[in-house]
């Protein structure tokens, strides 16, 4: 974990070095400060003699203004290191996150990630900084104030040790019962994020379902929780500042008693017995500053653990060695096809165990299949594996005679394009939403897009057409006309193979022929597959196929299923006779 997140460093190695450099500079020049104020008392102001306390008052103002410079260059290197630091471990979790399959993606929430990307880095870069300051600072100091006390009295010397021996026993029991409530801490941080953002992304329904007092309450119970274990694990770190203050004022009652009586006996002066004071602050400081890394560590490293599960999660996807970047047509075969979204089947693979199970299969480039089942009955997992959204468990995905394993991931991706069932459009212009299909398409081939798809009859009715702005996740426009700009941005990568995942329901029956013509008119050689949950949508079809439970239930036109597949003839007369749509908004 620790050399997979210090391989982030990267180019702030050079200020995590100078700023521990510079921290211990200055832990020497402190420490010999009261060194030198023991000679302005027993050379100067006990003999009387200004000449030594001026000379020794300059040596200790240079070494007090070095001191200063090197704290703060240390200060300033180590904020330039933590800074960048997170930046470049924000960075790499982002873009390994980009490489993720759905598979990989599946593993964590995305309140999760959230707050990996946020907290938990947050959280490592003000540990990280306490490390370059801090971490050297203060054993460097407490090494180098031990050593001077040692040099100046042993007898004394040893109340230091009997302290240090004390608050380590104190500091080690301590986080051995914070870490693992902290543990706990991060993942209900995850439970609150996804609270909050499933509560501000779905609040029209929300208040469409008048369910404001339910999500408060919800909030509440996870605020709650995280209240409850902070107080806990807060509770126990709490008696740090006792065990220190109670580990100083001993440690000074000792110093002075025994100190006065070898000043008494003249084996120690007084300006040593002073100097002894003043080390006094700087190893119990140097402990204090211990005591408080310990509690950032431990409250970081569950912060630490999460972040490196991101970055050394391998995906589960991956371009093959020559990859081919050249596909020859449209067409595509599932040969014996099964697949299962578990990552360790069950029952050594028997029935049941998939949801996709034993699939043959072969549409004809150009060719128009539409696909309907119920909930549940796997339609959009079968077109997932054509663009290797997920791979197969056994058999083979081919498009273009090819298996879909051997050719590049983004020239695959770009010769399929998949609309899928959650139409997602990006704030932004709609004229740069439509784009993320080509970066480099014009603004006639977006409108003969959006004609194909019939948006343009919406956009050009808006104040300022294409460029009129879309909020994130498209929430000023109908879902029928988010639909509609999601296929035209499909449509503008010219791909070989399109999918409609139940993409157009929320279109009315009319625009949705309208979508359907043009696409038999402007792109034959195309090959489409439409999801879909009403029959009108799909009856043209070339052929249609009726999944149930993971299993091609039939295959044919729209006449032979009327006539041949129970399951097409009971869906089909329920929406002739009850004017209705089956199982409207499937999210297989």
């Amino acid at each position: 974990m620790i050399k997979t997140l210090l391989s982030q460093v990267k180019q702030y190695k050079k200020s995590s070095i100078l700023a521990p450099l510079y921290a211990a500079l200055e832990v020497v020049l402190e420490v010999l400060i009261p060194f030198v104020i023991s000679k302005i008392i027993d050379l100067g102001i006990e003999q009387g003699n200004m000449q030594n306390v001026l000379k020794y008052g300059i040596i200790m103002l240079v070494l007090a203004m070095l001191s200063l410079l090197c704290g703060a260059l240390a200060g300033k290197y180590a904020a330039e290191a933590s800074t960048g630091f997170a930046c470049n471990l924000r960075e790499s979790m982002y873009e390994k996150i980009q490489t993720f399959s759905f598979s990989n993606i599946d593993k964590f929430s995305t309140s999760g990630l959230v707050t990996r990307m946020t907290t938990d880095v947050t959280n490592v870069q003000n540990s990280y900084q306490m490390i370059l300051r801090l971490c050297i600072r203060s054993p460097f100091m407490l090494i180098c104030a031990l050593i001077m006390c040692f040099f100046i009295n042993v007898k004394l010397s040893l109340v230091y040790v009997v302290a240090i021996i004390f608050l380590s026993v104190c500091l080690g029991l301590m986080i051995k019962f914070t870490m693992p409530i902290f543990d706990d801490v991060f993942k209900s941080y995850d439970n609150l994020n996804a609270s909050v953002q499933e509560n501000v992304s779905a609040i029209r329904v929300v208040k469409a379902y008048v369910r404001e007092e339910n999500e408060k309450e919800k909030f509440k119970k996870a605020a709650n929780k995280l209240y409850s274990l902070f107080l806990k694990g807060e509770s126990i770190l709490a008696f740090n500042g006792p065990i220190m203050m109670t580990s100083v004022y001993a440690s000074i009652l000792g110093i002075s008693w025994l100190g006065a009586h070898l000043v008494v006996q003249n084996t120690l002066t007084t300006g040593e017995l002073t100097t002894m004071f003043s080390y006094i602050m700087n190893i119990m400081m140097s402990l204090m500053m211990l005591s408080m890394i310990f509690v950032m560590l431990t409250i970081s490293s569950s912060s630490a653990k999460r972040i490196s599960e991101v970055l050394v999660e391998q995906p589960d996807i991956t371009n093959p060695e020559n990859p081919l970047t050249t596909i020859k047509d449209g067409s595509i075969d599932f040969e014996n096809v099964c697949f299962s979204y578990k990552t360790t089947p069950v029952n050594n693979n028997q029935v049941g165990d998939y949801v996709l199970d034993h699939i043959n299969l072969h549409i004809n480039s150009g060719e128009t299949i539409g696909i309907i089942g119920g909930t549940g009955s796997s339609k959009s997992s079968l077109v997932n594996l054509i663009s290797r959204l997920y791979d197969v468990k056994s058999g083979t995905v081919k498009v273009g005679g090819v298996d879909v394993k051997k050719y590049d991931l983004e020239h695959l991706r770009n010769n399929v394009s998949v609309v899928l069932q959650k139409n997602v459009l990006f704030s932004g212009t709609i004229l740069e939403n439509l784009r993320w299909g080509n970066d480099n398409a014009t603004l006639e081939e977006c409108k003969k897009a959006c004609d194909l798809a019939c948006a343009s009859e919406f956009i050009e009715k808006l104040p300022d057409k294409y460029e009129t702005y879309i909020e994130q996740g498209g929430t000023n426009v109908s879902g029928g006309q988010r639909q509609r700009l999601c296929i035209a941005r499909a449509l503008l990568k010219n791909p070989k193979i399109l999918i409609l995942d139940d993409s157009t329901s929320a279109v009315d029956t009319a625009t949705d022929a309208k979508i359907r013509t043009a696409f038999k008119d402007y792109i034959p050689d195309v090959t489409k597959i439409i999801i879909a949950q009403r029959i009108s949508s799909i009856q043209d079809a070339d052929r249609i196929i009726v999944l149930e439970d993971g299993l091609i239930n039939g295959i044919g036109t729209h006449d032979e299923l009327i006539q041949t597949n129970d399951i097409y003839k009971e869906v089909y007369e329920s929406q002739i006779n009850a004017n209705g749509d089956f199982d409207k908004g499937d999210e297989d």
